[in-house]
């Protein structure tokens, strides 16, 4: 098997399926069972999402570099070196690993705003998708607060860690108790403590090839108090700037109805993804 070895010198596995122009997705093929699974259908999501996605992208004619960078990360935690720059650096040698000099590069949430912090730093990218975190308007601050909550939460727990809540409601954060370790948690507010007056505009002056966004049209969060009442607007992002996007370059959906778990499962995301590459990696990246 293909392996990738990260800043960190652990390796991490690749998946790489099908021929034709590349696209790295930093997801697992990986399908869990029992309780790992059981708890991700819980929140509605999918457990066997990476490998549908993966399928089915190089069902369509591409070369997919799957690697679940995620588990990577909660596997050895990354906690003082997890900024912007560095996850770039990770998602390059990922793809060097895979031998795509040139690829496209498709992330959902977080792994979507890694996707532009490397466009900006490479140019190697063949096209961006971001799914559910917009390129204008991120919510950087508020996920600031979130993350420094959440490692108050994991260093509080160090020494007890609580079991995840038995009927948990998706979207339902204030019922929800913190079990990641503190490195776990840490890494990520070294994340955004990295994005702190991140400049978006210059960001977006940067990326000339192909680009996507999209998110669901509910998509926003609300936290309570456990979280500083924090709120994560990443549909509000795209409502608020979709024509200066389009203006820019940007293809920008939203979908109807659909909240952050929703926009995600592969029967919104495939419809949208595959008709955008195809059209897109068939010909020169244009501004």
């Amino acid at each position: 098997m293909t392996t990738a070895r990260l800043h960190d010198d652990a390796a991490l596995d690749l998946t790489i399926l099908g021929d034709g122009p590349a696209i790295l997705l930093p997801v697992s093929t990986r399908v869990p069972d029992g309780e790992a699974a059981e708890q991700m259908r819980a929140w509605g999501a999918d457990p066997a999402l990476g490998r549908t996605l993966a399928t089915a992208l190089a069902d369509a004619g591409l070369r997919v570099v799957a690697a679940d960078y995620e588990g990577h990360l909660a596997a050895h935690p990354q906690h003082h070196t997890l900024t912007a720059a560095q996850v770039a650096q990770d998602l390059l040698t990922i793809a060097d690993a895979a031998g795509a000099e040139r690829f496209a590069y498709y992330g959902y949430s977080w792994l979507a705003l890694a996707g532009l912090q490397l466009a900006i730093r490479t140019d190697r990218l063949t096209a961006l998708a971001m799914g559910g975190f917009p390129p204008l308007g991120g919510p950087y601050e508020p996920m600031l607060t979130v993350t420094e909550a959440t490692y108050r939460m994991a260093l509080a727990n160090r020494d007890d860690p609580p079991a995840p809540a038995a009927d948990v409601q998706p979207g339902d954060w204030d019922a929800t108790e913190v079990t990641l370790s503190p490195e776990q948690a840490g890494q990520y507010l070294t994340l955004y403590e990295s994005l702190r007056g991140f400049d978006e505009l210059a960001a977006l002056d940067q990326v000339v090839v192909p680009r996507l966004a999209f998110a669901g049209e509910n998509d926003n969060i609300q936290y309570g108090e456990r979280w500083g009442n924090a709120y994560v607007g990443l549909a509000d992002g795209l409502k608020q700037h979709r024509n200066e996007l389009a203006a820019r370059g940007w293809t920008v959906e939203l979908v109807p109805g659909a909240d952050h778990i929703a926009a995600m499962q592969a029967r919104t995301v495939l419809p949208i993804l595959v008709p955008w590459l195809t059209a897109h990696l068939a010909r020169p990246a244009q501004e």
